[in-house]
């Protein structure tokens, strides 16, 4: 095993700690694939590839929370989901590696600014008040949400806490739903990278593996660790990744 393959694993299992205890993982994976050797376009799609055993696992141990929202089932989130997961990625394989790699530090100062909104800024609402966005609107923010994760992905859980809680959901069901339609959309975009892209697959092997032991030890640290010093850090090292590739672009 290599430097880079060695750095790769060890911010893999940091990542799949990271997101079983406040989310955020791709901002500890995607900076280590690009030291890998990778271009960020296929650091992005690598990432989201050897990320997914571990979106699966988590919206599976949870899916006895999941809810549907105000006028929206279960099954209508999943196909939103699915869909849109679908044409985020079909997007991106058409965006050129050149487009990409300049749209880069927008989206992650984007998905910086999501994580950083939803950690310490935002206001969850009380269980039973009414919704304030209805079933249309609800649709479209899913869908919406769901493109972007197929594209990027970074903040998707934040953006969904939002708009799931804003249809009416309780936080808790929120959690457990936004969950599995994580890993609805995780699947159909890996799906397209699958059948469109060549994949190193030692390097998604050596992610995939690190991250799902990483989840098992957040999962163990998840009543253990101060929460909001991790939010701190995940967004330190976001904003810092942000310096860093405006400065390289």
């Amino acid at each position: 095993m290599t430097l880079a393959h060695l750095v790769l694993a060890v911010a893999a299992f940091a990542a799949g700690a990271q997101n079983a205890l406040a989310g955020g993982g791709t901002f500890i994976t995607f900076p280590a694939l690009l030291y890998a050797g990778l271009d960020p376009r296929a650091a992005n799609i690598t990432s989201a590839v050897a990320l997914f055993p571990g979106q699966v696992t988590t919206g599976l141990s949870g899916v006895a929370l999941v809810r549907s929202a105000v006028g929206l089932s279960v099954r209508t989130l999943i196909l939103l989901s699915l869909i849109g997961g679908a044409l985020g990625a079909l997007l991106l394989l058409a965006t050129p590696v050149s487009v990409f790699t300049r749209l880069v530090p927008y989206l992650v100062l984007f998905a910086t600014a999501v994580f950083a909104w939803g950690s310490f800024f935002r206001k969850a609402r009380a269980e039973g008040a009414p919704s304030p966005i209805g079933p249309r609107t609800a649709a479209v923010a899913q869908f919406a949400i769901a493109v972007y994760g197929g594209y990027f992905g970074g903040g998707i859980g934040i953006l969904m806490l939002a708009a799931l809680t804003a249809a009416g959901m309780a936080v808790r069901h929120a959690g457990a739903t936004k969950n599995l339609l994580a890993a609805m959309m995780g699947g159909s975009s890996v799906l397209v990278f699958l059948f469109q892209m060549r994949f190193d697959w030692r390097v998604v092997l050596i992610v995939a593996v690190a991250a799902i032991l990483g989840g098992q030890l957040g999962v163990f640290l998840l009543r253990r660790i101060n929460e909001t010093a991790l939010r701190i850090g995940i967004t330190a090292i976001g904003l810092t990744l942000t310096v860093v590739l405006f400065v390289r672009s």
